[in-house]
């Protein structure tokens, strides 16, 4: 146990009990804890396997790469329809954390295995993603913007083309595409143009 992390688990929510003993299963598969994105996240050689955080409805494991994982039971749950790797693992009691703690051991151990093969999930490009006509639009008028978004890391690129895609008015999506153009231009990706 990591006393980094211990505040967690000590903070006063739904789930305490929950998470303690999924918790307790996870260490017991030799992961390293730490305190990443202000939860816990479980570590083998310094690279991320899973986390644990909470939700209104429930509590989770979410495995990095459990989209690769084989998923014998059909437990895991592709949060939205955009994430392509992560996968959670969710739980509701303390006694269903109990019964399935064979399925999340066995889980752990297919994850940890798939890291040390070096496996990786196979992203799709950022051109395989819906691109708006908003935003063709605005890259045919102004070929600089056309030229620093090529330049964004792949990542960045995704962000970008989900956040304008998302609303369903083209008011909305040439709005979103209209504030983020700076800072696109000035290289910066959709989460520090967010926060900043």
């Amino acid at each position: 146990m990591n006393p980094k992390v211990d505040f967690y688990f000590h903070k006063a929510h739904r789930w305490l009990e929950e998470l303690e003993q999924v918790r307790t299963v996870v260490l017991a598969c030799g992961l390293t804890e730490e305190l990443k994105w202000g939860v816990p996240c479980y570590t083998f050689q310094n690279r991320n396997i899973l986390l644990l955080h909470v939700f209104k409805d429930y509590c989770a494991v979410l495995f990095f790469k459990g989209a690769l994982l084989r998923d014998a039971q059909g437990l895991l749950v592709q949060q939205t329809a955009n994430v392509q790797a992560a996968r959670q693992l969710r739980f509701t009691t303390v006694r269903e954390v109990v019964e399935r703690e064979p399925v999340l051991k066995t889980y752990i151990q297919e994850a940890l295995e798939l890291e040390k093969s070096g496996a990786k999930v196979a992203f799709k490009k950022p051109d395989e993603f819906t691109s708006p006509e908003e935003w063709q639009r605005k890259l045919t008028e102004n070929p600089a913007l056309k030229t620093a978004f090529t330049a964004l890391t792949p990542g960045r690129q995704r962000a970008y083309l989900l956040h304008f895609s998302a609303p369903k008015q083209s008011n909305t999506r040439a709005a979103r595409i209209e504030k983020c153009t700076h800072d696109i231009l000035n290289g910066r990706g959709i989460n520090d143009a967010l926060r900043g």
